[in-house]
C-alpha cells in the first residue's frame, strides 16, 4: 500500500527535529564535545595576563605564622632588654602606649635563648633557628615591620588584605585578579593550615571580597581527599559525570548569555575545575616518587600531615603553575609558655621553611619565587603572667622574604634597645604589600578595581613606599 504523503512528512520531520534538536546524530555528537572543549579551552578569568611591567617573580609562597611570634626570641636580640630583665620599663617608653592585654608599666622580661651570627652576611639568629642559619644569605630579613592592629583577627586581616575590615581582596585574590594562573588543573590560590587551630581571621584570610569569587584561595587537605566531596559518589561514574557536567555548563552558558552575571561563569569554572582536579589533586598530592633525601630534608613522616608537608606541597604547586600559595600555621600567641611553646612551633615549622628554600633553588624556582614569612604583630619586651609570657605588639616585629627579586643576605632596620619601637628603617604592612606587587610587576596604585565608585586598591590610599633596600 502507498503511504499517506502527509503522514510521511510528519515521521520524515519528526526523525530529522529528533536527530537534530536532541543531538544523537554522530555529527551532533562531535560537535558537542568540540564545544564543550572550546568554552573549557576559552579565555577566562584565570587565563594568564600580563603585569604592568617586566616581575621578578611569578609565583608567591606565604608562610603565614599565625599568632605572633616574638622577634625578641628569634630574630632581634637585645643584650639591654636582658640587663634589664625583671626591671619596670622607662617611663618615656610606654608614654601614651595602649597594650592589649597587660598593664603597659608590666616589668621587661630579658630573652629567652641564646643568639649567634650565621652565613657569609653575619646575621643573628636564636639557636631556636640552626636551619634557617644554613640558607641565612638566601634570605632578607626586616626588623622593622610595624601594623595598625593589636588583636589577632584584624590584624591577620589587615596583612592578608591591607584593611582591618572585612570583605575585602586577600592578597592572594590580587594575585591572581592581576596575574591569572598558568595551571589549567588546578586554583590559581591555594591553601594549607596546620598547627592548633585555623587563623583567628578565619576564611576572609583568603577570600576574594568584591572580587569575582573565582580568585578566592581554595583550601586543600591533607589528609583523605584533598577537597571534600572531591571523589565521585557509589554508582557514579567519569562518563556520567561529565555527561552532567556538559548539561549543566550549557544551561549556565544560557543564564550568562542572559543576565551577563560574572558569577556564573565563576560557578562554570569552578565545575570544570572540579572536574580536572579529580586527577590532579590526587597526583600533586602523591610524593612517593619524591626522593628519601628530600623527605628527610623537610622532615616529612610519610603519612603524617603537618607543616612540613605543606612546604614540599607548596613547592610542587608552583612547579604546577599555581600563583599563590599560603601556608598557614597556628598558634604562636604565648601568652604564657614562652619557651615551651616557641621551641615546638620551631620544630615543627624551622627545618621545613629553610628546606622549601633550598629545595626550590635546586629546582631552578627559587629566582622566579617569592617566599615571605611573617605573622600578624610581634610581642612586648614586657612579661605577661609571671615570668614566661609577652603581650601583642604591634609597633615593631620581624618577616623575611627571599626568592625572586630579593636580595639574600641582608638585614633591614632597626629597633630600640629593648625591642619597643622602631628607630630606623621602618616598613608598614602596606609597604609590604607595596614590595610585593612591585617584584610581581605591577604599579600598586594602578592595579585597582572600581567597587561602589571607588577604585578600590591592596595598598589603601595613604602613600606606600617600595622597600628597596631589601630588592636584588
Amino acid at each position: 500500500m502507498t503511504e499517506n504523503p502527509i503522514d510521511q512528512i510528519s515521521r520524515q520531520m519528526a526523525r530529522r527535529w529528533f536527530l537534530k534538536d536532541c543531538g544523537v546524530g554522530l555529527g551532533a555528537v562531535a560537535l558537542q564535545q568540540l564545544l564543550a572543549r572550546e568554552a573549557a579551552a576559552a579565555p577566562g578569568p584565570l587565563a594568564p595576563k600580563k603585569p604592568h611591567f617586566a616581575p621578578r617573580a611569578r609565583n608567591v609562597i606565604f608562610l603565614f605564622m599565625g599568632g605572633g611570634p616574638s622577634h625578641l626570641e628569634l630574630f632581634d636580640y637585645k643584650p639591654v632588654l636582658a640587663r634589664f630583665d625583671g626591671q619596670l620599663p622607662p617611663a618615656e617608653l610606654i608614654r601614651d602606649y595602649r597594650a592589649a592585654f597587660i598593664n603597659p608599666a608590666s616589668k621587661l622580661l630579658g630573652p629567652k635563648f641564646r643568639f649567634r651570627r650565621y652565613g657569609a652576611c653575619g646575621a643573628e639568629l636564636s639557636e631556636l633557628l640552626p636551619n634557617m642559619g644554613t640558607v641565612v644569605d638566601e634570605i632578607a630579613i626586616v626588623k622593622s615591620m610595624v601594623t595598625d592592629a593589636f588583636n589577632h583577627a584584624p590584624a591577620q586581616i589587615f596583612m592578608s588584605t591591607g584593611t582591618q575590615q572585612f570583605g575585602k581582596p586577600s592578597l592572594g585574590a590580587w594575585v591572581s585578579w592581576g596575574l591569572g594562573s598558568e595551571s589549567d588543573n588546578l586554583p590559581a590560590f591555594v591553601v594549607f593550615s596546620s598547627g592548633n587551630k585555623g587563623p583567628s581571621g578565619g576564611n576572609a584570610n583568603w577570600g576574594s571580597g568584591f572580587l569575582p569569587t573565582v580568585h578566592q584561595g581554595v583550601s586543600l587537605r591533607t589528609s583523605g581527599d584533598p577537597v571534600l566531596y572531591l571523589s565521585n559518589p557509589p554508582g557514579v561514574d567519569s562518563r556520567t559525570q561529565r555527561d552532567t557536567l556538559d548539561t549543566i555548563g550549557q544551561l549556565n552558558r544560557i543564564r550568562y548569555q542572559t543576565v551577563g552575571d560574572p558569577e556564573i561563569e565563576t560557578r562554570i569554572r569552578s565545575f570544570e575545575m572540579a572536574f580536572r582536579m579529580q586527577s590532579s589533586a590526587p597526583e600533586l598530592m602523591d610524593i612517593s616518587q619524591e626522593p628519601a633525601h628530600v623527605l628527610k630534608r623537610y622532615g616529612i613522616e610519610p603519612g603524617k600531615p603537618g607543616f612540613a608537608m605543606n612546604c614540599l606541597l607548596a613547592r610542587r604547586l608552583v612547579e604546577r603553575g599555581v600563583r599563590f600559595v599560603e601556608l598557614f600555621h597556628e598558634s604562636w600567641d604565648q601568652h604564657g609558655g614562652l619557651v615551651r611553646g616557641l621551641t615546638k612551633n620551631c620544630q615543627d615549622t624551622e627545618k621545613a621553611c629553610a628546606a622549601l628554600i633550598g629545595d626550590l633553588k635546586d629546582h631552578g624556582l627559587l629566582d622566579e619565587t617569592l617566599v615571605i614569612w611573617g605573622g600578624e604583630f610581634g610581642r612586648t619586651p614586657m612579661v605577661q603572667g609571671s615570668s614566661d609570657g609577652r603581650d601583642h605588639h604591634p609597633n615593631c616585629f620581624t618577616m623575611w622574604l627571599a626568592g625572586g627579586g630579593v636580595r639574600g643576605g641582608v638585614t633591614l632596620g632597626r629597633s630600640d634597645d629593648f625591642g619597643f619601637h622602631v628607630v630606623e628603617d621602618r616598613v608598614h604592612v602596606h609597604d609590604l604589600h607595596h614590595t610585593i606587587l612591585h617584584l610581581l610587576g605591577f604599579d600598586p596604585q594602578r592595579l585597582s578595581f572600581r567597587f561602589q565608585g571607588l577604585d578600590q586598591r591592596l595598598t589603601g590610599v595613604e602613600p606606600t613606599r617600595l622597600v628597596t633596600e631589601i630588592l636584588a
